[in-house]
């Protein structure tokens, strides 16, 4: 359909199929581009300054070239081949170094399924992840920030009951003995299809139960050609970015994203405002990824007039609502302008995402159109049809990037993918009459007070707008008389006093209807948050419950 000269009359835009999927594998992906690039760089390792190399390596700033990455991935694969077999699945657990997406592509050439795991997951949380997956092996760092990841990956494993097909467990610090120096036997790499499993990657965990999205070749690589030309990322260009390789930002986005594009992916190995400022700076980026959270830090960080980042043209962002003020200042800042993703792991991820000539309303306040190929819906829950335009409903979405269900949970699949093949975020939205979405909350985030439906995407884009409020969670608390009340849980802005809980009510009652308001108010250092920058509401209750977060003064 032609959006631009054709209006929808019902929340329902057909898949844009004037290009076709790319059908290519990881591998195939990796192969074609050192095939017609292969002195072009392809990785560039940033790690914080003084900081060792996890993996024994001699230094920490170390490039590759798209003939040296497929090298060093195919050794990897041959490597894998002597402990594996192929559609095995294999966990990494370590955060973002050039190693990951060695093994990242080394698996796909060899066929196996690459389970990711957040670096930051305790012993009983990495065990989960073994166990669910049913995983052949496990590939770790030894340490990070402080965490003895050696000593939590051996208690995670200790106890053989329920990991029997586990067999391996091998650290990156013994990379260069266990893969730089294997010298074989060699054998040939298997024929691997597009839709042929790829990864398995636990979801957010904004509700507490993470489900295995088993995710295919043709999504990923599909997903992020899509994504990275909406972006203009030009062809040999930089992209510099945090995002975690664990999650779907990091390993297909960025790593894919950049092989489409033959371009440069300056990775850092951590999220730290003044090592992504000097990256995007050094690293000459033309495009910066990051969640708001990033955004915020970044743009508050005290000395960030001194980086040059005019060469930078486009900023990506997504993993959670961005505040249309947030959109308004990073384009003032940077003189950049924001693409916004949206979208979910079970869909590879991206589903929507605004274009670099949208204008500047449609860049803050929507996420934009559908990607091609994929087919996008805004459904009454009550009817499960497409909604009136302007009319509230949960999006759906329907294409060929669609996980192939969650490992071993036919009945958590059931109820995410129905019958007719759509996909059901749980995120709630409204499409106009041109096909741009905007979202409004999560369906199990609504907030019901006396019996009206109350959204908290809407109250945390106007508090976001106070000068004080650098982060801001809306929830719905348990209440005897309203069934619920609406709280607050506020980041302050900068070192200067906080913000009164009479500041901000006199705030809201000048933007929104009085019950929109939130009756308590609560401070944070930080807002607990899963790898793809999502805040997790339930363990902001947990932390209330336990009366460990503090009331604003009035």
């Amino acid at each position: 359909m032609d959006t631009e000269s054709a209006l929808l009359t019902r929340s329902y835009l057909p898949a844009d199929t004037s290009e076709p999927v790319p059908e290519l594998t990881t591998g195939g992906l990796l192969r074609q581009a050192a095939f017609d690039s292969p002195a072009a760089t392809a990785l560039i390792e940033v790690a914080p300054p003084g900081s060792p190399s996890l993996t024994g390596a001699s230094r920490t700033d170390r490039s590759w070239t798209y003939r040296e990455l497929l090298d060093e991935a195919q050794h990897c694969a041959q490597w894998l081949l002597t402990r594996f077999e192929p559609g095995d699945r294999v966990t990494v657990w370590a955060p973002n170094i050039p190693e990951w997406v060695v093994l990242q592509y080394g698996l796909a050439l060899a066929g196996m399924v690459l389970v990711t795991a957040n670096p930051a997951l305790r012993s009983g949380e990495l065990r989960y992840v073994l166990e669910q997956s049913r995983s052949a092996g496990l590939v770790h760092a030894d340490a990070f920030r402080g965490s003895d990841m050696a000593a939590i990956a051996a208690e995670a494993v200790s106890d053989p009951a329920g990991l029997p097909e586990l067999h391996s467990r091998i650290s990156f610090a013994d990379w260069q003995a266990e893969v730089g120096d294997f010298r074989g036997p060699e054998r040939s790499l298997p024929e691997v299809r597009p839709e042929d499993p790829a990864q398995i990657q636990y979801t957010s965990g904004t509700t507490g139960f993470p489900k295995g999205a088993l995710l295919h070749h043709r999504g990923l690589v599909g997903n992020a050609y899509f994504m990275i030309r909406r972006t203009q990322l030009p062809t040999g260009g930089t992209l510099g970015s945090a995002m975690p390789l664990f999650h779907t930002s990091g390993c297909a986005m960025s790593v894919l994203g950049c092989a489409h594009q033959r371009a440069r992916y300056a990775m850092c190995q951590l999220f730290d405002p003044e090592l992504l400022l000097r990256t995007a700076q050094d690293q000459q980026a033309d495009l910066i990824a990051g969640v708001p959270t990033m955004l915020v830090a970044m743009l508050d960080h005290p000395g960030f007039e001194r980086f040059d980042l005019r060469r930078c043209s486009a900023v990506l962002s997504g993993g959670s609502s961005v505040p249309p003020e947030l959109v308004r200042r990073v384009e003032q800042r940077l003189g950049a302008c924001v693409t916004t993703v949206f979208g979910q792991t079970e869909l590879s991820p991206v589903i929507t995402q605004t274009r670099l000539d949208d204008d500047l309303e449609d860049r803050a306040n929507t996420v934009g159109l559908p990607l091609p190929q994929v087919e996008v819906a805004v459904l009454d829950p009550a009817t499960g049809q497409p909604a009136a335009i302007g009319e509230q409903g949960e999006v759906c979405a329907r294409g060929y990037q669609a996980m192939l269900g969650y490992f071993d949970m036919l009945e958590r699949t059931a109820e995410t993918v129905d019958t007719g093949g759509w996909v059901h975020t749980g995120d709630l939205g409204i499409m106009d009459e041109r096909g741009y979405l905007r979202i409004t909350g999560r369906l199990k985030d609504m907030i019901i007070r006396g019996g009206e439906n109350i959204y908290p995407v809407e109250i945390e884009e106007e508090l976001f707008t106070h000068p004080q409020v650098s982060g801001i969670a809306v929830l719905g608390l348990p209440d005897p008389t309203w069934g619920e009340i609406v709280a607050a849980v506020v980041v302050p802005a900068g070192s200067g006093p906080p913000p009164t809980s009479a500041d901000l009510h006199r705030h809201c009652r000048e933007r929104l209807a009085p019950h929109k308001t939130p009756v308590r108010w609560f401070r944070a250092e930080e807002l607990p948050l899963t790898g793809s920058g999502k805040i997790q509401k339930f363990r902001i209750r947990e932390q209330i419950d336990a009366a460990t977060l503090p009331e604003l003064d009035a």
